[in-house]
Order: structure tokens, then sequence, then C-alpha cells
């Protein structure tokens, strides 16, 4: 994923997403394959094959049959007798491909018989082109092999699957093209960006915040917190922390200023944490990571929030897009 704004864009039209067709009394189905290479049998490699838990915004609420936690459930069952036998086969899965023209290099698709989309199954997709309609809008146009079409129905909807942060997001959309288009179908997709910066009990006003994100199902506003603190045993809420961290819009990374080696942190937490304090080089790391300019919020002492505000104007974040509590 690339850092700013026109690159976060044009990441998304090199790689596939996955679709599926949705129905208002069911809403979306989940499908993992598992794509495996020669790996070592240690016990970090089955980790890394273990599947991941759904988070709860990828959940609607609808009562889904098979739900995506009855799957993940599934699928859990499915890891632990391979890796029981120690046998990394039994976790593939196969899944008919059709063959497409060479005109469409990369899309692959499951085809049903009379639309471009599987109820049961995700399809790949190619993003053909990615226009930026207003500051936080852009319209995703996907290609759809030959002339087929999605051929949606009054109350139908697709779920699309990607990437994000390591993470996958599932999210549902009506497209704004017509039902029958053919060779192509378009989106909507709406982007903010919220920057938190909190030092010790500044954390505070940033969780009912982060909370009303995950808590709305339509808010797709991208959100990184920045928490520093003295010491890794000073962190604040770990475990609520860890699990906002679990969304897709969320990154959270750690500051610890008197930590002086990342070794003794726990795994998890190695790859999101710095060690000394939040300077201007670092603010402008952070700034670069994200995929436009943010809106920032700042809590912490008086200290802290005038050297944030300096520290954000060297990254080009001006006093008005900023809020300090």
């Amino acid at each position: 994923m690339h850092n700013t704004q026109e690159g976060f864009c044009q990441s998304f039209s090199k790689n596939a997403w996955l679709v599926s067709t949705c129905h208002s009394l069911s809403c979306w189905f989940w499908c993992r394959t598992c794509v495996l290479q020669a790996m070592s049998g240690s016990e970090q490699d089955w980790l890394a094959l273990k599947p991941r838990e759904p988070s709860p915004s990828q959940c609607c609420g609808g009562g889904c049959k098979p739900c995506i936690y009855d799957v993940y459930e599934k699928e859990l069952a499915q890891w632990e007798r391979a890796k029981a036998k120690q046998d990394k086969s039994l976790l593939t899965e196969k899944r008919e491909q059709v063959n497409l023209p060479p005109s469409h290099p990369g899309v692959c698709a499951l085809m049903s018989s009379n639309s471009v989309l599987n109820p049961d199954t995700f399809t790949a997709f190619s993003v053909s082109s990615v226009e930026q309609l207003t500051e936080d809008t852009y319209q995703y146009k996907f290609e759809l092999p030959g002339n087929s079409s999605l051929q949606l129905s009054l109350g139908q909807h697709i779920v699309l699957r990607g990437v994000v942060n390591g993470l996958e997001v599932q999210r549902a959309y009506t497209p704004i093209s017509p039902g029958n288009a053919e060779g192509y179908f378009e989106v909507l997709i709406k982007h903010g960006e919220l920057l938190m910066l909190a030092s010790g009990t500044g954390l505070a006003p940033m969780l009912p915040i982060l909370q009303s994100i995950t808590d709305n199902e339509e808010d797709e506003t991208f959100v990184t917190l920045v928490g520093c603190f003295p010491t890794f045993d000073k962190i604040y809420l770990k475990p609520l922390l860890q699990d906002l961290a679990r969304y897709w819009n969320i990154r959270i990374f750690y500051v610890l200023s008197q930590e002086t080696s990342l070794e003794k942190l726990p795994w998890s937490y190695q790859e999101n944490t710095y060690t000394g304090r939040l300077n201007e080089d670092l603010m402008k790391t952070i700034i670069n990571s994200c995929r436009r300019k943010p809106f920032v919020l700042i809590c912490g002492s008086s200290a802290f929030s005038e050297d944030m505000t300096r520290y954000l104007k060297a990254a080009g974040i001006e006093e008005n897009s900023c809020f300090v509590f």
C-alpha cells in the first residue's frame, strides 16, 4: 500500500478485488482459499496459516447462513486438524477456475449460469480505473470478462473484499452503474482520515471517538492512533486497544520514550512500536503513511500539544486541520 493519496488509489488499480452477490434476506458469503508455498513445519509457519477471526465490522448482523463466523469456526477446525497431522495439503480448497481470454490478464472468475457472479463464492476482478470525485470520495471501475454483466435484481447489492493494512476487509455496496452494464461495474467508496496523537491519559478522549467509528458499519473513516507512553508496562488499556486494532480501518502505533529496545516486547507489538520520543522525523513518517492529509486530534500535556503542533506544521499540516483537547 502506497503512502500518498494518489499512490493509495493507484495501488487498487493494480490488484484484484473479490466480489460476491448479496440478496436482501441473505447478505453475504465468505470464501477463503489458501495459497500455500513451500514452508518449513515450524510453529511460526503454522501460526501464519491460522485463519484470522473476522472483526466485528465484517459481520452484517443480518442472520446470514452461513455467517462469516460460522465459516471461521469451520476453517479453524480444518486448520487444527491439518496442524495435528502436520499436513498443509489439508488446508487447500479446490476452486473451479475459468480460462479467460488474454485481453483480461490477472482476472479470474467463477461463473454462474446467468451472471458473472456466484452467490456462493467470491470472484476476483481487477480495478481498471479510480476517479477522485470529491476530497474523500472515489469512483472505482471494475473490469468484467468479455461482455458479461452483474445482472443484479432489485434488492440485491454486492460485497467487495480486499486487503487494507494487512487485514481482509468486506463491505457491501450498491453499484452506481446500470445492472445490465456490459464489461464493467462501478461503485462509490468514501475515505476519511483521522490522526490521533495521545500522550498518557490523553488517550481517554480518543476512545469514544474510535468506538463510535467502529460501531457504525457505514463509517469508513481511516484512523491512525499514536499513543505515547514511558514504557510498555505503562500503556493503558492494552486489551481494548488490541481489539480496536483488529478493525480494518484502525491502525495503532506506540511510542515508548524510556524503552531502548523492542526485543523484550511481545512480538505482536514489535512491528507497530517505536522507541524514543515522537519527534519531527517520526511525525513525517507517520503523516506520509496516511492515505491522504488527515485531520489531527491532539491530547496530552501543554508541552506535548505544542510540540505536536510544531511537528505537524513541519509535515505540512496546518492548525486549521488540528484540534487540541
